[in-house]
């Protein structure tokens, strides 16, 4: 089982950045990787079970499952049901924690898979610094220009 872990500090509040990535169908509004995005069926993006359906803007598609949401927490968990990256087992947490100093958040993403042996660098650095810490970096821009 490999896993990956990114973090990063956002200068807003959990709060703000909660709004933005809450809804499991809004990855193309805040996520540069990410060209457009359903949840299929017409359920509610915030129901547990849902499955989002979205493409990456180099191509291929990608279909998650959402496992737990808590407003409470800042936190949602899911699955990867289907993708071209070559993992199994996929899963992913998502969860912020509000910083008493100041208005800001600390952001925290991990994920753990099984993948072909030899692949597990690469998939490591591919999930860590280009879907993790790339989403960390939009967001950091998007409420730095506030």
């Amino acid at each position: 089982m490999i896993r990956v872990y990114s973090s990063s500090v956002i200068d807003t509040s959990a709060d703000n950045v909660w709004a933005r990535v809450r809804d499991f169908n809004a990855l193309p509004q805040w996520h540069p990787a990410i060209a457009d995005s359903r949840i299929e069926n017409n359920e509610p993006s915030d129901r547990v079970g849902c499955i989002r359906h979205f493409h990456l803007r180099e191509g291929g598609l990608i279909r998650e499952r959402l496992l737990a949401l808590s407003d409470y927490d800042f936190s949602c968990m899911y699955e990867i049901l289907e993708s071209p990256m070559g993992v199994d087992n996929y899963v992913a947490t998502l969860k912020l924690t509000p910083v008493t100093d100041g208005q800001r958040c600390f952001a925290e993403w991990s994920a753990e898979f099984d993948c072909a042996e030899g692949r597990e660098r690469e998939l490591t650095e591919q999930i860590g610094q280009g879907v993790f810490q790339g989403g960390f970096d939009a967001l950091k821009r998007h409420f730095g220009r506030r």
